[in-house]
């Protein structure tokens, strides 16, 4: 089995629930965040007569790590911290990691987290511990909406289908993520004109 996310952007509201959730599952310090909602906007303001109208569309998109494929921070790994499970859960040991955050630079979402507190890295981990106890992950519990999903993914892609190539997020060919995303009907693909990322300074 590989597990999988699937989020659905046509009705994520960008509550955070889900990012406060899994922050407070795994006491994290001040500064980590292992699942993160993205905002991305476009249009403005534009004069009609002695009117302002605006063309402003935004959308949400809730990540975390993405347990990917391809995993590039286990290829950068020094000391081969990182391992993969019989349902394609991608976790850090933490007797092994040093610290040295190649992973994090490498990781083209972000996942990889320092945490200063322990000195070593963490990320996502789909809620292992829950999931044996026949639990779903914290974010998906928690999200009042239900836009985020999870399971296998063969059946989620039958369900669903698949599409993981919008802005802000990297070509899904680079690593392969298990996440699959219904799209907005504003989202627009990476190779499309560029829209903006409203919240950088929180992601």
């Amino acid at each position: 089995m590989n597990l999988a996310f699937h989020v659905d952007t046509r009705y994520c509201t960008g509550c955070k629930t889900c990012q406060l959730a899994c922050k407070d599952k795994n006491e994290l310090p001040v500064g980590q965040l292992w699942r993160r909602v993205y905002e991305v906007s476009e249009g403005g303001w534009e004069p009609r007569g002695k009117a302002w109208l605006h063309s402003v569309t935004a959308y949400n998109i809730s990540i975390s790590c993405n347990h990917c494929q391809k995993c590039i921070c286990e290829e950068v790994c020094p000391v081969k911290a990182y391992s993969r499970d019989e349902n394609g859960i991608v976790t850090i040991d933490q007797n092994r990691c040093m610290g040295c955050k190649y992973c994090a630079w490498a990781c083209p979402y972000g996942a990889p987290q320092f945490n200063p507190l322990t000195g070593r890295m963490g990320k996502c981990d789909f809620c292992r511990d829950r999931i044996e106890e026949g639990l779903p992950p914290v974010c998906v519990e928690a999200c009042p909406m239900r836009v985020i999903s999870w399971g296998d993914r063969k059946e989620l892609e039958l369900r669903f289908g698949h599409d993981a190539h919008i802005f802000p997020l990297p070509a899904a060919e680079l690593t392969q993520p298990s996440l699959l995303i219904h799209p907005h009907q504003k989202a627009l693909s990476i190779d499309a004109p560029p829209q903006n990322l409203s919240n950088s300074e929180e992601v």
